[in-house]
């Protein structure tokens, strides 16, 4: 009986921990998705305060690639969560190192975008701002895109050395950053496509 005090204060820590940590997350992502929708805001001002400032370039087709991309990430990244809650590491394991291998190929992609605009004139500084706001937007993006690419190789090594209990909760919380940077990035792609 006096053993089982210690072990429940314990579990209870951890508890409390990973309450922390879950609120933290959903905390942070909140505060990213402020800051897209603050550029976003920022982008409709510039462009409506004179009709010859909108996009004015045709998105290179590598954002079409670099979308289908990211979502199939974000599936092989929920089959990750669903094997690890049915304890099966290897597959969970596997999963979480082909969806890191999936988000590298999206930064690839993403990079060569802002070499296929610049082939077309299109700069990050230039007279009109608004094609400015492509790279700052891909940009942002790409910076939580290395965040979430650390995120995932860490669920990767702590996985084989952990509990299943701790590999289910670092999995989770992995999978839920990931799925917000599928989100993300769609939001960004749909209104830069409906303002090109």
């Amino acid at each position: 009986m006096i053993s089982a005090i210690p072990n429940m204060n314990l579990e209870q820590e951890i508890t409390r921990k990973r309450r922390a940590q879950r609120f933290n997350l959903w905390l942070g992502m909140i505060g990213m998705f402020m800051m897209f929708a603050a550029l976003s805001s920022g982008f409709i001002v510039y462009t409506a305060s004179s009709p010859d400032k909108g996009l004015k370039t045709i998105l290179p087709d590598t954002f079409i690639y670099s979308t289908i991309i990211i979502v199939v990430s974000s599936i092989t990244m929920h089959l990750a969560y669903s094997a690890i809650k049915k304890g099966n590491v290897k597959l969970q394991q596997l999963l979480v190192l082909i969806t890191t291998v999936l988000g590298i190929v999206f930064f690839i992609l993403q990079v060569n975008s802002w070499g296929i605009l610049t082939e077309r004139g299109v700069y990050f500084v230039n007279t009109n701002a608004s094609q400015s706001f492509i790279y700052i937007f891909t940009g942002m993006h790409l910076a939580h895109i290395i965040g979430g690419l650390w995120v995932l190789l860490r669920c990767y090594v702590l996985s084989l050395r952990s509990s299943v209990e701790s590999n289910v909760f670092r999995t989770e919380l992995a999978t839920i950053f990931w799925h917000f940077l599928d989100f993300v990035w769609l939001f960004i792609y749909v209104f830069l496509l409906l303002n090109q």
